[in-house]
């Protein structure tokens, strides 16, 4: 039988999935230690309707200590597949003393199940999700897997990484079947509170000033849920151990996002701008031309489009 173990299964994209997964029928475990980043109320809202599938389980447990729980879980005949979405998020906060909260939940936690995965056997597939800032401020745009150097520009993607190397090593060295998904700025129904879109339609319904850090003519490749999960349920046979951007082909300035936001929301916005912060990147633009040759993985929801689903989520 196959299961499938979700990994941070109560956040923006780890939850999506679980639902998607869910309405295809499948049995699902789901791991999510609710760290307060942000209010967990949210997160319980995200996993209410799982909750009320009989074939979903939820286990409220911290993956950087010990794994042996999942044994209770998972049959040894059981062919499983991982998604392994659980992170600490956020660029600017991991600068300082909060960077050992990053290394514990990015790179100890993914180790621990890269070694509990393979000492179990079974695995059909380890999907990790990982993430543009690996890359960093390269000279050359867009960002290729083979040809762009990842020089990450915050200790948040370093630790992403790392763990996309770890992820990488258990493949080469012990057979581990996985691969390594670049999500670049994802956004859309359920994204967290601290993230840009869902902060500008906010301050937009109140009617207050959005606040952008830099000049906004930075560029970001924003990139729908939907296109991410569709990725995500591809991903499942590529089992080479490659790392591959999933990239919306949405690279636009912000100033130009949020003119299309105004548009969506039929309203005037104003700017307030500040200084950039530490660990911001000045552009981020994908090639995703290995998913679309090793998946068949293309985006498909324009950003237009993208934004009218979030700001009616947010409406709700």
């Amino acid at each position: 039988m196959k299961k499938y173990l979700v990994t941070g299964c109560a956040g923006f994209i780890g939850s999506t999935l679980t639902d998607k997964l869910l309405s295809e029928g499948a049995s699902v475990i789901g791991i999510d230690v609710f760290r307060d980043y942000y209010d967990v109320n949210i997160k319980r809202r995200n996993i209410a309707s799982a909750l009320q599938n009989p074939s979903f389980t939820l286990l409220e447990k911290d993956l950087s200590a010990n794994l042996g729980f999942l044994n209770n879980f998972t049959d040894s005949s059981d062919e499983l597949v991982i998604y392994h979405l659980a992170a600490q998020a956020g660029v600017r906060k991991s600068w300082g003393s909060d960077f050992r909260i990053y290394t514990r939940d990015n790179i100890d936690a993914t180790q621990n199940l890269l070694e509990w995965a393979y000492d179990r056997g079974g695995i059909k597939n380890f999907v990790y999700a990982s993430s543009s800032s690996i890359y960093g401020v390269p000279e050359v745009l867009p960002m290729t897997e083979d040809q762009t150097v990842p020089i990450p520009h915050s200790p948040y993607g370093v630790t992403k990484l790392a763990a996309e190397n770890l992820v990488r090593l258990y493949t080469a060295n012990m057979g581990l079947p996985s691969v390594s998904l670049r999500f670049f700025t994802v956004y859309g129904p359920r994204q967290r509170p601290d993230m840009a879109f869902n902060r500008f339609i906010r301050s937009a319904f109140n009617g207050k000033a959005i606040g952008v850090f830099g000049n906004g003519r930075q560029t970001r490749d924003f990139t729908y849920i939907d296109d991410i999960i569709n990725g995500l349920r591809l991903a499942e046979n590529s089992t080479k151990g490659l790392a591959m951007n999933l990239g919306g082909g949405n690279r636009v300035t912000l100033l130009h996002t949020i003119e299309t936001l105004a548009e969506v929301m039929d309203r005037k916005i104003e700017i307030e701008f500040s200084e950039s912060k530490l660990g911001d990147v000045p552009d981020t633009w994908a090639s995703a031309e290995l998913a679309f040759t090793e998946m068949g993985w293309k985006p498909s929801v324009s950003l237009e489009e993208g934004l009218k689903q979030e700001v009616n989520w947010l409406s709700g």
